[in-house]
C-alpha cells in the first residue's frame, strides 16, 4: 500500500470546493428533508443542496424543473415498475423520457413541489433513484439480454443483486467516493454494453476451465479501461468491488476535480502495485487474468429479433438517440404483458427490448401498434445510434445533438439506404462524451464552427475507427469543427466507401479495421469526404473521387496526394494530367504536360479557379513544389 499512501500525500496538500460541501451537511439528513425542501419551492432552496447533495438521490436542478435519474440495474424492468415510470412521466414530467447509456430512466420537467411525492411513487414499485448523480457508484451496466441469450456464459444479474445490496441506499457508500464510479460486467460473448468503458469493468474470461472475469480498469472519456492482470471468480466479484471502492474511497484524490477520478490513481500508482494492493487489502489471492473472451458486437446484429435459448423471442424496439414518451412505455409494457412476460430490457445503446415472446406471439407482436410506430427507425441509422443530451436539456451541451443525431440518421436513410450491415454513429453534444462518441464507428462531438461566410454556427468533431469488439480503441479525429449541415455529407461517404468495398456480413467496425485504416491514410480519407463534398454538394459538379479496391499509395501521403491529384483533373476535364505514369507514380516527363494553376477552370468553366490551383497543387511536375501533406490541400480547400 505505500505507493497508495505516498501517492495520496502528493496529492492531499489541499481539497476542492466540493469536497468542503460534503463536509458541510449529512447527505442522508437532506434526503430526510425531501418533503420540507418541495414544499419551501425554489426560492428557499440552498445552493448547497442544489448543487451537490440533492444530486446523491438523482435530483438535478434545471433552474425551472428538476431532471431526475430513475436507477435501473443492468437495465432490466418489471411490468409493474415500467408501468411506474411511464405514470410519473405523464403525470409530474411532460411525458417525456430518456433512456441513457447507463441502462436507466431519466425523467424530466418535474416541479419541485413534486419530488417527494415522485421518489415516494417510484420507490413503491422498487425503483431507487439513489446514488445515480455526484461522489457515487453509478448504475451497473450489462448485456441487455443476460440471462437470456444464447452466447450469455454467466448471468451477472445475482451479481449486481449483490453489489446493490451491499452499496445502494446504504448510507456507508452515499457520497464518500471522490468522483463518480461507473461499473460495468459482461457475463456474455458479444459486447452490448462498451465493457470496456468503465472504471471498474468485468469482462467475461475462461481461466483454466473456470468461466470468470478479467479486471480492466480506468477508463473515462477519451480513455479504455486497462488489463490489470486479475482474474475474478463470480464468487468473488462483490469482494473485489467492494475492495476496490475502498481503495478509492481511502486513497483517491481530492483535490482536482478534473483528475479525481480512479484513471488518475492507477497513473500515478501503476497497475502492478494497485493489483497487488487489490490482493492485500481483499485478503484474497486472486489469479492472474485468464482469456477474455469477447468475441463480437451485439447478438441482435442485423435485425430486430433475437430468438433467447429458452425458444422464446426478445424484440428490439429502436427508439430514436433515447427519446421516449411515458405513453409510450406504458403502452410498450402492456403489449409486452399481452403477448410476453411484461418484462423489458433497457440497453446500452438507449433502446428498449422486449423479452420472452413465444414463438406463436411474436408475429402478432409486431404487428402492434406501437410496434408500427417506431418501425420507421428499423435501419442501420438508428439501430445502433447513441446521442447525450444537447441544448435544450443539458447545461454543458454545446449543440442540440439529439436532434442532430436523428436529422443525420433520417438524411443518410434516404441518401443511402443499407439494408444489412452495421454502423455505430454516436454523438456527445460537448466534450464530456457522455454520447461515447469516442468509441464509435463514426462519432461526433459538439462544437462551434465557421460556415463559407465566417458565421458562428453549430459545429462536430467528426471521428472514425473506435473499436468495441474484442479489444478497446479510441477513435481518431477525421475532421474539426465541421458545421453540423456539412457533417452529413462526410458520413455519406464514409458510407458509401463501406457499401461498395464490405465484404458480405461486414460491420463498419471491421470494415475500417479492414479496409480503410489498411488502405489509406486517414489524412487521406478526410481529404476524400472533403472533396466529394466540395465536387457534389456545393459545386454540383456531377462527378465523385473514388477510393480504389487496392491502392498502391502505401499510405504515404505525397502517393496518395498525387494518385488523387490524378483522378481529379481526368474527372473534371476528361484528358490525362500526364502521357503516361508508372507504377511508382513516377512521372515519364517525356512530353509531359504543362499547365498553369488555372488550367482546369479552362477546360472546364464550372470549376472555380481555387479548386483548379488546389489540383495544379498536387500533381505539378516537380516532386519538390507539389503538395505533400493533405494539411496543406485541406486548408487550400477553404473557401471553394
Amino acid at each position: 500500500m505505500q505507493k497508495l499512501i505516498i501517492a495520496k500525500k502528493a496529492r492531499s496538500k489541499k481539497v476542492n470546493k466540493v469536497e468542503i460541501v460534503k463536509e458541510s451537511k449529512n447527505v442522508m439528513d437532506v434526503y430526510a428533508q425531501l418533503e420540507e425542501i418541495a414544499s419551501a419551492g425554489f426560492e428557499k432552496l440552498s445552493k448547497e443542496d442544489a448543487s451537490y447533495f440533492l444530486k446523491c438521490f438523482g435530483l438535478f436542478d434545471k433552474g425551472d424543473y428538476f431532471m431526475l435519474r430513475v436507477r435501473v440495474p443492468i437495465g432490466q424492468l418489471s411490468y409493474d415498475q415500467a408501468i411506474c415510470i411511464g405514470e410519473v412521466a405523464k403525470e409530474y414530467g411532460d411525458d417525456y423520457i430518456d433512456i441513457s447509456t447507463r441502462m436507466q430512466i431519466v425523467l424530466r420537467y418535474i416541479a419541485i413541489e413534486n419530488i417527494a411525492k415522485v421518489i415516494k411513487k417510484l420507490k413503491s414499485a422498487g425503483l431507487s433513484t439513489f446514488q445515480t448523480g455526484a461522489d457515487n457508484p453509478r448504475n451497473i451496466v450489462a448485456d441487455p439480454l443476460d440471462g437470456l441469450a444464447y452466447d450469455s456464459i454467466i448471468e451477472t444479474k445475482p451479481i449486481v443483486d449483490k453489489f446493490q445490496e451491499l452499496t445502494i441506499e446504504n448510507p456507508e457508500w452515499i457520497s464518500v467516493l471522490p468522483r463518480k464510479f461507473n461499473t460495468g460486467i459482461l457475463g456474455s460473448l458479444s459486447n452490448s454494453c462498451n465493457i470496456f468503458g468503465h472504471d471498474c469493468c468485468f469482462v467475461l474470461a475462461n481461466k483454466n476451465g473456470e468461466f470468470g472475469f478479467n479486471i480492466f480498469l480506468g477508463a473515462k472519456v477519451g480513455v479504455q479501461a486497462r488489463d490489470i492482470n486479475l482474474f475474478v471468480t463470480v464468487e468473488e466479484a462483490p469482494t473485489f468491488l467492494i475492495t476496490l471502492l475502498e481503495l478509492f474511497k481511502t486513497y483517491g484524490y481530492r483535490d482536482n476535480r478534473n483528475k479525481n477520478r480512479l484513471h488518475f490513481l492507477l497513473q500515478d500508482v501503476g497497475l502492478e502495485e494497485f493489483s497487488k494492493s487489490l490482493r492485500a487489502k481483499a485478503g484474497i489471492n486472486f489469479a492472474t487474468a485468464g482469456q477474455t473472451l469477447v468475441q463480437s458486437q451485439n447478438i441482435a446484429l442485423g435485425g430486430n429479433r433475437v430468438l433467447q435459448r429458452n425458444g422464446n423471442y426478445a424484440y428490439k424496439l429502436i427508439v430514436p438517440s433515447g427519446v421516449f414518451l411515458g405513453t409510450d412505455l406504458i403502452e410498450t409494457a402492456k403489449e409486452a404483458k399481452k403477448y410476453a412476460s411484461g418484462d423489458l430490457r433497457l440497453s446500452y445503446d438507449q433502446n428498449i427490448y422486449i423479452v420472452d415472446i413465444p414463438k406463436e406471439n411474436i408475429s402478432d407482436f409486431e404487428s402492434s401498434s406501437i410496434v408500427s410506430k417506431y418501425a420507421k427507425f428499423d435501419n442501420i441509422y438508428f439501430n445502433d445510434m447513441i446521442a447525450c443530451a444537447g441544448t435544450h436539456t443539458c447545461s454543458f451541451g454545446v449543440i442540440p445533438n439529439k436532434p442532430d443525431a436523428v436529422d443525420m440518421a433520417n438524411f443518410l436513410n434516404s441518401e443511402l439506404p443499407i439494408e444489412s450491415g452495421m454502423v455505430r454513429m454516436n454523438w456527445s453534444a460537448c466534450p464530456k462524451g457522455c454520447g461515447v462518441h469516442g468509441i464509435a464507428d463514426i462519432g461526433f462531438e459538439g462544437c462551434k464552427a465557421r460556415d463559407d461566410d465566417g458565421n458562428r454556427v453549430d459545429g462536430v468533431h467528426i471521428f472514425i475507427g473506435g473499436r468495441i469488439t474484442r479489444e478497446a480503441k479510441e477513435a481518431r479525429v477525421l475532421h474539426k469543427s465541421i458545421p453540423v449541415t456539412e457533417a452529413k455529407y462526410h458520413a455519406k461517404y464514409l458510407l458509401k466507401a463501406y457499401l461498395k468495398f464490405r465484404l458480405r456480413g461486414e460491420t463498419f467496425e471491421a470494415f475500417e479495421e479492414r479496409y480503410l485504416s489498411r488502405s489509406y491514410s486517414y489524412q487521406a480519407i478526410g481529404f476524400y469526404t472533403k472533396i466529394n463534398y466540395i465536387l457534389n454538394d456545393k459545386l454540383d459538379l456531377g462527378v465523385t473521387l473514388e477510393l480504389e479496391k487496392e491502392p498502391k499509395t502505401y499510405k504515404k501521403e505525397n502517393l496518395e496526394i498525387f494518385d488523387f491529384g490524378l483522378k481529379l483533373f481526368k474527372l473534371l476535364t476528361g484528358e490525362k494530367r500526364y502521357v503516361s505514369v508508372d507504377n511508382e507514380f513516377e512521372i515519364v516527363l517525356r512530353d509531359a504536360r504543362k499547365i498553369k494553376r488555372n488550367e482546369v477552370t479552362k477546360l472546364n468553366p464550372n470549376v472555380p479557379e481555387k479548386l483548379s490551383e488546389v489540383i495544379y497543387m498536387m500533381t505539378d511536375n516537380s516532386k519538390s513544389s507539389r503538395a505533400s501533406v493533405f494539411s496543406e490541400l485541406m486548408t487550400a480547400l477553404k473557401g471553394v
